[in-house]
């Protein structure tokens, strides 16, 4: 059996959590990744798992210039990326009231524009080679949000949007795309990766500031196992006909297919209300 030709990885986000999890169990199957990360300390101790297959780059992804700068070197350096995984994120915790429009730009930024601008840096290339896998990590809270995370549901919304279209756009390119909403994952999301809205108001302490305790107050004993995810990830990255949606825990899997459960019900509800509108046609 010829062996595997080692494909070649770009993640973002690669100091912690899923996209550190990710790029560890690319590189321990020989592939060669390029992870950015914020910090030179997180880059020194990306590179030293793999010398030689680990390429570290630091990167701010609302820094459209420096995206497409980074892509260009990746692609010089590795002859092209075959699997993009947009990762990079964080989440905003707070009552939609709460949240400020400088806090929801921000949170915008980063988890769409960003990962916008991610995507149309590395299409050019993947489109000349007529190959290549688009990974975008959304969230179960873009799928099924919840009181609290509307305004970082809001942003895997658009995520999973933006991932449904372009697979439309690009499949006839040799182009695939997977949409991978995570559940709760066993890292330090709920503590490095949480910032919460600075505005506090006391009408929402029964609901939407219960977000805060329940994703603290689970922090370090979710029940999904990162490592496990990464696989996940890796199992989709290796066949020819990958999904374009992924869901990754069972609480992903509950919520969702109750929020949906829901969702459909209502629509059979109102359907004659729905089709009521309609013009009379007289003939």
């Amino acid at each position: 059996m010829p062996e595997r030709k080692p494909r070649v990885w770009w993640i973002t986000g690669v100091s912690s959590g899923l996209g550190k999890a990710i790029a560890t169990a690319a590189l321990d199957c020989g592939d060669i990744v390029a992870g950015t990360v914020r910090r030179q300390s997180d880059l020194d101790d990306f590179e030293a798992q793999a010398p030689d297959r680990a390429l570290g780059y630091i990167l701010d992804v609302t820094d459209d210039k420096v995206v497409h700068a980074t892509a260009a070197v990746i692609e010089q350096r590795t002859g092209g990326v075959d699997v993009l995984v947009n990762n990079a994120g964080y989440g905003l915790i707070g009552a939609i009231e709460e949240a400020s429009p400088v806090e929801i730009r921000a949170q915008f930024d980063v988890n769409v524009f960003g990962a916008l601008s991610v995507i149309q840096a590395v299409l050019p290339s993947m489109r000349r080679r007529r190959r290549g896998h688009v990974i975008n990590i959304t969230s179960v809270s873009g799928l099924a949000p919840w009181m609290g995370t509307g305004i970082y549901g809001a942003t895997k919304y658009a995520l999973e949007c933006i991932g449904q279209t372009l697979a439309e756009e690009v499949r006839p390119l040799g182009i695939k795309v997977t949409n991978v909403a995570p559940g709760g994952l066993r890292t330090d999301f709920a503590t490095r990766s949480l910032t919460l809205c600075q505005a506090e108001i006391a009408d929402y302490k029964p609901t939407a500031h219960l977000a805060r305790n329940i994703l603290s107050g689970h922090g370090g004993s979710e029940a999904g196992d990162p490592d496990k995810a990464a696989l996940a990830v890796l199992k989709i990255a290796l066949t020819d006909e990958p999904p374009l949606h992924l869901l990754l825990g069972a609480d992903a899997l509950h919520y969702v297919g109750r929020k949906l459960g829901a969702f459909h019900a209502e629509i059979a509800d109102w359907a004659p209300t729905t089709l009521s509108i309609g013009f009379n046609e007289t003939t």
